[in-house]
């Protein structure tokens, strides 16, 4: 890939720069403990985890990232015969400030920033990414949330909207606009079927046969334009361009 004729990369955040399911995990360690329970295993509760929230963004598009998070919180104590409180669904939600960045990000995205715009395209709230911007090392050129778009990914509405965007704020056609991310269900596949060029941070490591973690399956992986397991592959291929 000719990584010079690129203007823009806009990166979805939670997955790709943000280790979610750590955090994820990790926050719903109160919920057992208060139940003094032994927690489902990991795999199971990150699998949950991604049906019970995607159900609920396509439920209630408009809904904020917060409520969501903390709703998918209750549901999922029910789901699993523990007791939960309005306390601990919001210790939940708020959690998302302390999910941490991939041991890559912030020296990968400086490097990125040298080269292009760079733009976040986020499925979150805007407090939720006030919380999480300072562990990302940059600042961003822009910043889409599903709270200004009014849909969550994987809605074809919000890569609408991001194109909009760079146009009219960078002067970026879209053969000028690189999208990067590791969900294939939220991001590549439908931006794919947009035309926007994307790059698959597979963190995952799902292209050699590993596990689907907090992303929703598909029964077929869309095909990226390129493909990396971490983000400092990506910054390396730019640096040479």
């Amino acid at each position: 890939m000719d990584f010079s004729r690129f203007k823009v990369i806009s990166f979805d955040c939670y997955g790709t720069l943000i280790d979610w399911e750590t955090g994820i995990w990790d926050a719903l360690q109160r919920l057992f403990l208060a139940n003094d329970a032994a927690p489902v295993s990991r795999a199971a509760a990150l699998a949950a985890y991604a049906e019970e929230e995607s159900r609920q963004q396509e439920a209630d598009p408009n809904r904020r990232y917060d409520r969501i998070l903390a709703d998918t919180h209750r549901v999922l104590a029910k789901r699993w015969g523990l007791q939960t409180s309005q306390g601990l669904d919001e210790a939940f939600a708020e959690s998302i400030g302390c999910w941490p960045a991939f041991a890559d990000t912030a020296e990968s995205l400086r490097a990125l920033k040298r080269h292009c715009r760079l733009v976040i395209l986020s499925n979150v709230h805007n407090y939720g990414f006030e919380l999480t911007a300072p562990k990302l090392g940059v600042d961003f050129d822009a910043v889409h949330t599903a709270e200004n778009i009014g849909s969550y990914k994987p809605s074809e509405e919000n890569f609408r909207y991001l194109l909009r965007h760079v146009e009219h704020d960078f002067d970026c056609a879209p053969h000028e606009l690189l999208h990067v991310a590791q969900s294939p269900f939220h991001d590549i596949a439908p931006a794919k079927r947009l035309g926007i060029t994307t790059v698959w941070i597979d963190r995952q490591g799902l292209a050699e046969g590993g596990g689907w973690g907090a992303i929703p399956r598909l029964s077929e992986l869309p095909q990226p334009d390129a493909h990396y397991p971490d983000l400092a592959s990506l910054a390396r291929e730019f640096a040479v361009t």
